[in-house]
């Protein structure tokens, strides 16, 4: 079956198998659906531990073409079925509503059964559930509902759909999945994705054509073009008619506290030119003075994390510490904004922070041009598992974002109540259905230009706090004469 499937149908395969919820957010006709029909054949006709397969598509069509592939996967891997059967499914809690139905049934006794999208249809039933081209079934909240009772007794379920807008609930089902509110396993395939692992060629073989890396191309730019307006939900897995702010007031200022303070530091042009000493003893002298009294006043019994954004002179670096209370939810000791600060006096002031955080967790920091220095000195002396170089992409984004937005919803953050945090949360948009930062920047109430800074930094923070923790060998030795006797431990 391996050498049948391409690579992301054979991912599709590992997780069906290992997950007991997989979601698939798909390009068009990358043959998700025909790999599905091959791993049902294989669930219901299993020697060892079969299940019966239940099929949804939006349309009974859909039913019909699912079973029929099904039935030449099930000659293709020589399994023993009947011929496929058209018959009625009966509710015996409404026998008027009686629906159309496919089936295919093997010597096992266990079947393969295509329904349109009736979520009675999956009362009392066991098994395999397979719901396609989710996002356009009329009552999705519903059908979920049906199929996820399947999982009391040990069945599975798999959802694929490309999207069908910012709003629909399969967008917001994969948004829940990110933010870490749904325990299931995700994959995303785009076009580009599915060309990649070898799409265009398979194509080719089974069409006849000779394939070429022009002819793939030309081949691509034309599905595009068919696509026009509506390319980038169809193909590229980006939800339509996304454009608006991501976080509204209310939400952001439900969260915000007036006793969080927030600490500026800002300099002038000639300070990076004062000689080091100079340089490091005026951050020693800022940081007792304004620091030392905040980190003292962090409590020791919960993890803390932080974000870094980097800037030089023309935006802002800042530092968002989080702190995990006893409730799970995450609080905020302090916020530190730098303008137009030296390198090496950044990276002094991240160090003594970082050195007196009580029970340190993890950080993430913008490592991308400038920032990659400071971010290399901490992974360095703070060590890979405790930081995350961050390099900020649209995937980052979209991985990253709905778990900042569920903090907001779930009223589980607490941040400083200011004004130019608001204004820089507040410029979150969401661009072709990813929340991000614009390009556009803003001046802050202190004169200075914010590039949603702080907004970044947050999002950094909760990143961080989602991070698994980190165990460390040790080994100790003592030296005498025949060597090194070492012993081993954890802590």
């Amino acid at each position: 079956m391996d050498k049948g499937f391409l690579p992301y149908q054979r991912e599709l395969t590992d997780c069906v198998f290992k997950y007991p919820v997989t979601v698939v957010e798909k390009s068009r006709r990358t043959g998700y659906t025909w790999a599905a029909a091959g791993i049902s054949v294989l669930i219901s006709a299993a020697e060892n531990n079969p299940s019966d397969t239940y099929y949804m598509g939006y349309d009974l069509e859909m039913a019909r073409e699912f079973i029929e592939v099904a039935g030449e996967w099930a000659k293709r891997f020589s399994m023993l079925s009947s011929a496929v059967e058209e018959y009625v499914f009966e509710d015996p809690e409404s026998p008027e509503k009686n629906i159309k139905a496919f089936r295919i049934t093997f010597a096992n006794g266990r079947k393969i059964v295509a329904l349109p999208s009736v979520p009675r249809a999956l009362r009392g039933k066991q098994g395999f559930v397979l719901i396609d081209e989710a996002a356009f079934h009329d009552d999705l909240a519903e059908v979920l509902k049906a199929a996820f009772a399947l999982l009391i007794w040990g069945g599975k379920v798999l959802i694929l759909s490309t999207h069908d807008g910012e709003d629909n609930p399969f967008n917001e089902l994969i948004n829940d999945i990110r933010a870490g509110k749904k325990p299931y396993k995700l994959l995303r395939c785009t076009f580009d994705d599915a060309l990649k692992d070898g799409l265009y060629q398979r194509i080719c073989k089974k069409t006849g054509k000779e394939w070429s890396a022009d002819a793939e191309r030309k081949w691509r730019q034309d599905i595009i073009d068919f696509y026009g307006d509506d390319a980038e939900e169809e193909l590229f897995c980006v939800p339509s008619r996304g454009s608006g702010t991501y976080l509204t007031r209310a939400l952001i200022e439900r969260a915000m506290a007036a006793d969080i303070p927030v600490l500026r530091l800002a300099h002038k042009d000639d300070f990076a030119a004062l000689p080091p000493e100079i340089r490091e003893k005026s951050i020693d002298d800022w940081l007792s003075d304004n620091v030392e009294s905040l980190l003292n006043a962090v409590p020791d019994d919960g993890l803390t994390s932080f974000g870094f954004d980097f800037g030089r002179s023309g935006d802002l670096s800042v530092l968002w510490i989080l702190q995990e209370q006893k409730d799970l939810s995450l609080k905020t000791p302090f916020v530190i904004e730098l303008s137009n600060t030296p390198f090496d006096q950044q990276r002094q002031i991240l160090f003594y922070v970082i050195d007196r955080l009580p029970r340190f967790h993890s950080g993430a920091m913008d490592a991308r041009g400038n920032g990659s220095y400071l971010a290399e000195a901490c992974w360095q002396k703070y060590g890979s598992g405790k930081i995350d170089k961050v390099m900020l992409s649209q995937g980052w984004y979209r991985d990253n974002m709905p778990a900042l937005k569920a903090r907001f919803e779930d009223a589980t953050l607490l941040i400083p109540k200011d004004a130019d945090i608001l204004s820089d949360l507040r410029a979150l948009k969401v661009v072709k259905g990813i929340a991000c930062v614009p390009e556009k920047r803003m001046v802050g109430k202190n004169g200075l230009k914010r590039h949603g800074d702080a907004a970044v930094a947050l999002a950094f923070a909760v990143a961080a706090s989602r991070t698994d923790p980190v165990e460390y060998d040790y080994m100790t030795y003592d030296a005498d004469d025949d060597g090194f006797n070492f012993k081993e431990g954890t802590y």
